[in-house]
């Protein structure tokens, strides 16, 4: 089995993440009345799942493998804290802003990680889902922007 090395690190850096926005996005579904918005928070929970996924495939190609606990999202992992309760409290709206900013810095943290991340293959990963993150804002800051039409 290979080494924990700082590439491995990353990985699971990011991994956490997208657990962590998978919880995020999850809980909001189960707790809003909106089945639309219900609906758009399960498919980017999905998505998130996908990218940790992606994340994962990154550290079985150095031999490692995830410990069992870290191979399926616990749906309290992230809200333990209690952050959520202040955060379902929240309009549509500022659910929708919330939304914007957790997905810019998803945006930035892939990013960020490009600097210490040399393998090519890896690189591209990490843009790849950068990119999806991106998509998700605009989807959020698209769903905002007719919100604020409508009113």
């Amino acid at each position: 089995m290979a080494e924990a090395g700082p590439d491995n690190e990353i990985w699971e850096l990011a991994i956490h993440r997208e657990v962590e926005a998978y919880d995020f996005y999850m809980t909001l579904a189960q707790r809003i009345d909106n089945p639309e918005m219900q609906k758009i928070f399960k498919d980017l929970a999905n998505e998130e799942l996908e990218h940790k996924a992606k994340l994962e495939l990154e550290i079985l190609k150095t031999g490692r493998t995830l410990p069992l606990e870290q191979q399926f999202p616990n749906s309290t992992t992230y809200y333990r804290s209690g952050n959520i309760d202040s955060q379902l409290k929240m309009d549509y709206k500022d659910l929708l802003l919330l939304a914007i900013q957790k997905e810019e810095a998803s945006f930035r943290t892939y990013i960020n990680l490009l600097s210490n991340v040399y393998d090519q293959a890896s690189r591209d990963v990490l843009l790849a889902i950068a990119e999806e993150e991106v998509k998700h804002k605009l989807r959020f800051e698209i769903e905002y922007d007719m919100l604020l039409k409508k009113t």
